[in-house]
């Protein structure tokens, strides 16, 4: 049977640690660790880029838009878990411990070599296993990581706090500590790569859904330190929480997806949580929904049966008082939504967003606010980018990539 099981990773050609590349975690700084998790050959980077695409475009307003788009892979890529220490800053700087992924192209250097570094941040998930450091769980992260690593560009990305190995409950949406996750795990990534023999050159930021607003929110702390990024890029973002939720609760369009109400209850208790605002998700959601809303949440309740057992549309899980709020936007709730945006402040970094004309999560306004206020502040060039008049979320989300793979490369010289 172990043979059997080896063989159907090589056909796949992804090899697990224990295939042969295992290692113990290696502790390179004070409580960063990695372990080579799998191998990605450049057969398997090419099955990503073509079947795998095909199926997570399937559903997709435009399911065959992006067929032989991609160039092919250049490298195999070498992939990597790390663990490192942080803290959560809404709670007093609490010590905990979080994981992210570092892909490594194969280029066949000997000795140091310099290579430019994506730090991709993921979209929602609602388990806390489909994230970067365990990209067979997550089609985003593939794709990235055949995009990029397999052109030679080392690829991050954290799995925020309350994914991956954390022990926090998720930490979805909630600003500080997104912000505290992703940075860290840039120094972390970088501390591995010194082991490796990599030297990291420019950096570029990128991300789609919650991830781009999760990039955006990164890219204001990274300013802040002084640490210079290359060009940042934002598929699909939420950057302004406060008029994303009220339109989701209080302006319900047709074309708003199922997984809505999924999205509220993270939102809602992460914030309960990280905030700690007690009794904050049974004042939002109606009573006979908040055991399920809990259970998504906490993970003892798998997205299948939430789906299966609350309703499509969040006006149905919304308590229509606690919606209405929202129109004037005077409770602590409405307030912490306002102080969660990703786009007010002059920004020194290039910047690229994109929309499509039937992403259902995020319209083209939101999706066009970053570059408007840069143009209204004085900040860096920025453009709002159109996927086309049919891209939907997943659409707009591999428009990016190609479109972002050929701008980062173009910065590289």
């Amino acid at each position: 049977m172990k043979m059997i099981a080896i063989f159907a990773w090589l056909v796949l050609g992804v090899l697990p640690a224990q295939a042969g590349y295992a290692q113990a975690p290696v502790a390179v700084a004070s409580k960063v660790r990695y372990e080579l998790i799998g191998r990605y050959d450049t057969a398997r980077l090419d099955t990503i880029l073509s079947s795998e695409l095909a199926a997570f475009m399937a559903s997709s307003t435009t399911p065959r838009a992006f067929v032989g788009k991609f160039a092919r892979a250049k490298y195999g890529v070498r992939l990597y878990r790390v663990t490192y220490a942080s803290v959560v800053p809404e709670l007093g700087n609490r010590p905990t411990v979080a994981s992210g992924l570092v892909a490594v192209p194969e280029t066949g250097s000997h000795g140091r070599q310099t290579l430019p570094v994506v730090s991709y941040q993921h979209g929602t998930v609602f388990d806390k296993a489909w994230v970067p450091s365990q990209p067979e769980n997550s089609a985003e992260t593939r794709i990235m990581i055949a995009a990029f690593a397999a052109q030679g560009y080392v690829v991050i990305g954290a799995d925020y706090f309350g994914r991956g190995v954390s022990d926090l409950p998720d930490s979805y949406l909630v600003k500080a500590s997104t912000q505290q996750a992703t940075t860290d795990m840039l120094f972390a990534a970088r501390d591995v790569l010194g082991a490796l023999d990599v030297t990291p050159g420019k950096l570029f930021v990128s991300g789609w859904s919650q991830g781009g607003w999760a990039t955006m929110v990164f890219l204001q702390k990274l300013e802040q330190l002084g640490i210079k990024v290359t060009a940042a890029a934002a598929a699909s973002a939420p950057v302004d929480l406060y008029l994303m939720t009220n339109r989701w609760m209080n302006n319900p369009q047709p074309i708003d997806p199922v997984y809505l109400p999924g999205c509220a209850a993270l939102q809602l208790f992460a914030q309960q949580y990280y905030l700690q605002a007690p009794g904050l998700a049974a004042s939002a959601i109606r009573p006979e929904l908040l055991a399920w809303a809990a259970g998504l949440y906490d993970g003892s309740v798998t997205w299948e049966a939430f789906a299966a057992a609350t309703p499509s549309k969040l006006g149905a899980f919304i308590r229509p008082e606690f919606a209405a709020s929202g129109l004037t936007g005077q409770t602590p709730y409405w307030r912490v939504l306002q102080d969660s945006q990703g786009y007010r402040w002059k920004s020194v970094t290039r910047l690229r967003t994109y929309y499509g004309g039937r992403d259902e999560v995020t319209p083209e306004y939101i999706g066009k606010l970053p570059v408007a206020t840069q143009a209204l502040v004085g900040g860096a060039a920025a453009q709002a980018i159109d996927a086309g008049a049919d891209a939907d979320h997943r659409g707009v989300f591999v428009f990016g990539v190609l479109d972002q793979k050929r701008w980062f490369d173009a910065l590289l010289d």
